[in-house]
């Protein structure tokens, strides 16, 4: 069954049908064929952590081919004792097609046994081996909770994951590995566990943003040779080669965010580009298995099939190529979404579609949130639901009513307070007004990732993913009907509410029997402040110390 598996999308690779009845019927070289030189493979290291992957590396001497990501392949199964077999494809790593690699990630502790094959042409390669998973108690894989499907959790550990998200657009447009890890370690330390980074995309030197190409930052993202690689609307790529440079500082990036606890979201290309691979083309579905191939080994990513994706490809195409990667390109079927203009083209009801990932920016915002998770659950299945672009700082500050306090970061602050407490989970965007080539020179936010120390805007959000943290959220669902008009409750009845008072004042809560420890958490400061112990069946607090925000949080002793 797995090597019917790995046949059936070889031509996702760009395999030709030639090779791939070659393989089907074991052909082997004779005397007169002409191949490669030799063919060698190197063991795995081991032992090797559970949901770190293990690599064996195919050296290729004089391959016999015209285009190394076409004209040959490699393919493996790897398989334990109580595991169902996984088959996998492998990738080339070398412009010449002299190297290719083999990622497998074990998601369980044990002895596993691999069976690698390198195929070019009629000629055929293969080499097996052993190798050991140790348990190094990683989070694992980002999956949907089945118990509590509105929410996340990690596969192995069994935690929750409250998602704390920003985009940084062009995170790889930066040259310097040193400078996306600054990055990456100053939005850790904000306690951001998710950024939105771009494979694919262009940057349009007509954008608002002071954003421009400088000295260690090329905004032209080239996952494919190009001929042109900093022209923005004709960069003349071959799509039936790939850039493997630019692949291998994805791979040292997603090693340093795994190691952060870092979720990358892959976008696999994004609206504003003028160059696309053609819709459902051999060379967009090769495009799909190269990455899947390449990069589905860590454990840290979920994938984004584009930004504005209803912009450029229609909802059923979104289903095809979504289900294509999910289902069977992608080996550990990572979490996936796309990311519509139009909110109602997402493919929310099918099985490839892990979550939402909605762009909607009105204000209030509370209220359409809790409208999505009852359109979410008329499709018969639940999955989170998270609204990814809905305001980056200070980039429309003046021209639409929708934002009577601007897009300041206080109002995106207090608009992600709002979807959380309609059961959900956002992605901001740091301010961009200050950017690369523009004096000081030290931001780019929502557009690159880069910010300074004058850029406070996700401590704000810090202070929300403590308290949330700080008790089972994930047991709690929406209900505004238990407290005073114009404020916010999530609750599970009996043990747990939280009130959310956007201008302040007193509240009025619903309680079921029993007594309550009851407090104030200031959402601006993080500030905790005691209020003694609540019963029901109805509680009034006092009013909130000012007129800004405050949460009230109440828990059964």
């Amino acid at each position: 069954m797995s090597r019917v598996f790995c046949l059936s999308w070889l031509p996702y690779l760009g395999v030709s049908a030639v090779a791939c009845c070659a393989l089907a019927a074991g052909v082997q070289p004779n005397a007169g064929q002409i191949g490669p030189v030799s063919v060698s493979f190197s063991q795995p290291a081991q032992p090797v952590a559970a949901y770190d992957f293990v690599e064996v590396t195919v050296t290729v001497t004089r391959p016999d081919v015209q285009n190394p990501f076409v004209d040959a392949s490699v393919s493996g199964q790897f398989d334990a004792p109580g595991v169902p077999p996984v088959s996998v494809s492998g990738f080339c790593d070398s412009p010449d097609g002299s190297l290719y690699r083999i990622r497998f990630m074990p998601a369980r502790p044990g002895q596993y046994h691999y069976s690698v094959a390198y195929q070019e042409g009629a000629y055929r390669k293969q080499s097996s081996g052993n190798f050991q998973a140790v348990d190094a108690h990683r989070n694992g894989i980002l999956r949907v909770d089945p118990a509590h499907p509105w929410h996340f959790i990690w596969e192995d550990a069994g935690q929750h994951y409250f998602w704390n998200g920003t985009t940084a657009f062009f995170l790889m447009a930066w040259t310097s590995d040193d400078q996306v890890r600054s990055i990456i370690d100053r939005l850790h330390a904000l306690e951001v566990n998710r950024i939105r980074a771009l494979l694919a995309g262009r940057w349009s030197t007509s954008a608002s943003e002071p954003i421009v190409p400088e000295n260690g930052y090329s905004p032209w993202l080239n996952p494919w040779m190009a001929a042109r690689p900093e022209s923005t609307d004709d960069p003349g790529f071959d799509y039936s080669r790939f850039n493997v440079a630019y692949y291998q500082r994805w791979d040292r990036m997603l090693d340093y965010a795994r190691s952060k606890g870092m979720i990358i979201s892959i976008i696999l290309d994004w609206n504003d580009s003028k160059v696309h691979p053609a819709a459902l083309s051999e060379d967009e579905r090769r495009y799909y298995a190269y990455t899947a191939a390449r990069l589905g080994a860590y454990s840290n990513i979920t994938w984004d099939l584009g930004d504005d994706i209803s912009s450029f490809r229609s909802l059923a195409w979104s289903h095809e190529m979504g289900s294509l990667l999910v289902d069977h390109l992608d080996a550990y079927h990572h979490l996936a979404s796309d990311h519509p203009v139009d909110n109602t083209q997402q493919d929310r009801g099918s099985a490839w579609f892990g979550f939402t990932s909605f762009q909607q920016w009105m204000r209030p915002i509370h209220g359409w949130m809790l409208d999505q998770r009852k359109q979410q659950e008329a499709t018969g299945r639940i999955v989170p639901q998270t609204d990814e672009e809905y305001g980056y700082e200070d980039h429309y500050p003046h021209w639409s009513p929708n934002y009577p306090d601007g897009q300041s970061a206080d109002a995106d602050r207090r608009a992600a307070w709002e979807i959380a407490m309609a059961g959900g989970y956002q992605t901001t965007g740091e301010t961009a007004k200050r950017g690369t080539g523009v004096w000081p020179d030290t931001g780019g936010g929502w557009v690159n990732g880069r910010g300074d120390s004058t850029m406070t805007m996700l401590v704000g959000y810090a202070h929300m993913v403590d308290f949330f943290t700080s008790f089972e959220w994930w047991l709690t669902n929406p209900d505004d009907s238990l407290v005073t008009a114009g404020d916010y409750c999530l609750a599970d009845p009996g043990e747990t509410y939280v009130v959310y008072l956007p201008k302040g004042g007193s509240v009025t809560v619903r309680l079921e029997p029993g007594s309550y420890r009851a407090s104030w958490f200031n959402p601006r400061s993080g500030e905790t402040i005691a209020l003694g112990d609540a019963a029901g069946p109805e509680w009034q607090s006092l009013a909130a110390p000012d007129g800004g925000d405050w949460v009230a949080l109440l828990r059964r002793r």
